[in-house]
C-alpha cells in the first residue's frame, strides 16, 4: 500500500514487451507439444495429423490461441497491478484455476484417452509457462513514485495560505491589544503634568 504522497505507476511498455515474448513462448510450447504428440508418440491432438507431423491448420490455430491467451493474461495482470494490492497473488490464483479448467476440459471429451491426456498436458504446460513468466517479470515493471508536481504545488499553496491567515490573525490580535492600551498613556501623562503644576504653584506661594 502507498500513502497519499505516493502513487503506483506501471511501465506499460516493458510489461507489454514482456507480454509479446510470453505469447511467443506460449505459441512455441503449443507447437512443440503437438510435434511430440504427433511425431513421437503418434497421438492425435485437436485434429488428425493428415498433413504429416505438422498436422493441418489446426496446429497453427492452437499456437495462435495460446499466444492470444498469453496476451489476455497480460491484460488481466495489468488491470490487477493498478487496482489491487498483492496483484501477483490474485493473478496466480486466477491463472491456476483457469489452467485446471483447460486441463480437465479435454478429459471430458468423448475421444481417445491418449489424445485427451496429451491435450491436457499441453494445456497444463502452456498455462504454467504463461503464469510463471508473467509473475516473474511483472513486479519489475511497477514503480512507486511521488505524486505529480501539480499536486505538490497545490498542497504547498494551501499550506502557504493557511500560514498567511495565521500570521494575519496574530498581527490583528497584537494591534487590537495595542489600541486597547493606548488611552492609558495620555491619562498617565496628563496626571503627571497636573502634579508638576501643583508642585510649582505651591513652591511659588
Amino acid at each position: 500500500m502507498t500513502d497519499n504522497s505516493t502513487q503506483i505507476r506501471v511501465d506499460a511498455g516493458r510489461l507489454w514487451a514482456g507480454a509479446a515474448a510470453t505469447a511467443l513462448v506460449a505459441g512455441l510450447i503449443a507447437v512443440v507439444g503437438i510435434l511430440i504428440a504427433r511425431g513421437l508418440v503418434q497421438v492425435e491432438v485437436l485434429a488428425p495429423k493428415g498433413e504429416g507431423v505438422w498436422g493441418n491448420a489446426n496446429t497453427v490455430t492452437y499456437a495462435l490461441v495460446s499466444a492470444a491467451i498469453a496476451l489476455a493474461a497480460t491484460g488481466l495482470l495489468h488491470l490487477l497491478l493498478v487496482t489491487t494490492p498483492r496483484a501477483t497473488v490474485f493473478f496466480t490464483w486466477i491463472m491456476v484455476l483457469l489452467t485446471l479448467i483447460a486441463v480437465v476440459l479435454p478429459l471430458s471429451l468423448p475421444v481417445d484417452l491418449a489424445s485427451r491426456v496429451t491435450t491436457g498436458l499441453i494445456n497444463l504446460a502452456i498455462g504454467l509457462a504463461v503464469t510463471g513468466i508473467l509473475t516473474s517479470f511483472a513486479p519489475g515493471t511497477v514503480r512507486i513514485e511521488p505524486r505529480s508536481a501539480t499536486s505538490a504545488r497545490t498542497t504547498r499553496r494551501w499550506s502557504g495560505a493557511a500560514s498567511s491567515d495565521q500570521r494575519g490573525a496574530r498581527c490583528k490580535a497584537v494591534l487590537m491589544a495595542a489600541s486597547s492600551s493606548e488611552p492609558s498613556w495620555p491619562s498617565a501623562s496628563a496626571r503627571a503634568s497636573s502634579r508638576l503644576s501643583e508642585s510649582v504653584a505651591a513652591a511659588a506661594r
